[in-house]
């Protein structure tokens, strides 16, 4: 762990009460936004943010519904969620942003890097995919990935830990009781259905070609939830992308992150 302060902030956001994190850097650089996968709060993503270089400044967020951030008064989807990142970025002093997604947070990170091209300077894309347009998971992982059950029931977690989200996890699935439970906390029903609502039918598979930032795609190996091919096809659709294949699963940013955040942090030339 770096020991770098984080500061927790309330935030009203389009109407909406959204809890933030920001890590002060040491760095002038601009700021990386994290965006986090369904269902899970900023919290999840600390083993990540403790290898990452300190000179990087740091925000995440809590989606409305999701870890200390209420339920929304109504659903949405991406692009108004990224309206809304958008504004909170303002809302913080940041003008420009690199942005990283993971999963679920990939696809926002794609919509803030099309919506946004003038304030999105370079984006990471970890363990995802084109949303509706993609080459799925197979039926039974699908089936578990419905429900938030693995957020609220840490023994089903251990359960489905391997076949959910494949490496490291593989040989140690008790350790997903410590990375998604410990600390970390969960949100409402609703709010991990509207997550889901605002990803159906999305598919940023036709704007690929569009986005132009400078782009570094991390993917596993073995991971069940988002097959490989998904990643070397973005990688092929997206102009200024370069594919890096880490050996390890879903949760790689947070399993690998002793690997992975230094070569993060040089995508984003931080020295």
């Amino acid at each position: 762990m770096n020991g770098v302060p984080v500061e927790l902030r309330q935030l009203t956001v389009l109407g909406h009460q959204v809890r933030a994190a920001v890590r002060s850097g040491t760095g002038d650089r601009p700021p990386l936004l994290l965006c986090n996968g369904i269902g899970a709060s900023l919290d999840l993503l600390q083993p990540f943010v403790d290898e990452l270089d300190p000179a990087i400044t740091v925000v995440r967020f809590d989606v409305p519904g999701v870890g200390g951030s209420p339920n929304p008064r109504l659903p949405y989807n991406f692009a108004l969620l990224a309206h809304g990142v958008g504004v909170m970025m303002t809302q913080l002093g940041f003008s420009t942003y690199d942005v990283l997604g993971i999963s679920w947070g990939g696809g926002l990170a794609q919509q803030l890097a099309f919506q946004q091209p003038c304030r999105v300077r370079r984006v990471v894309l970890v363990s995802t995919a084109t949303g509706s347009l993609m080459v799925p998971a197979s039926p039974r992982v699908l089936r578990k990935m419905v429900t938030p059950r693995r957020y609220r029931d840490a023994d089903y977690a251990i359960d489905v830990a391997a076949e959910l989200y494949g490496g490291r996890m593989r040989e140690r699935p008790d350790d997903v009781r410590r990375l998604m439970h410990d600390g970390s906390r969960v949100g409402s029903r609703r709010g991990y259905l509207l997550q889901l609502l605002a990803g159906a039918g999305w598919s940023s598979l036709p704007a690929l070609p569009f986005i132009r930032q400078e782009t570094l795609i991390l993917a596993g190996d073995d991971d069940p939830i988002i097959p490989l091919v998904n990643a070397k096809i973005m990688s092929r659709l997206m102009p200024r992308a370069r594919l890096h294949v880490y050996g390890d699963g879903h949760l790689g940013l947070i399993t690998s992150a002793d690997e992975l955040a230094p070569l993060i942090a040089d995508f984003l030339d931080v020295k």
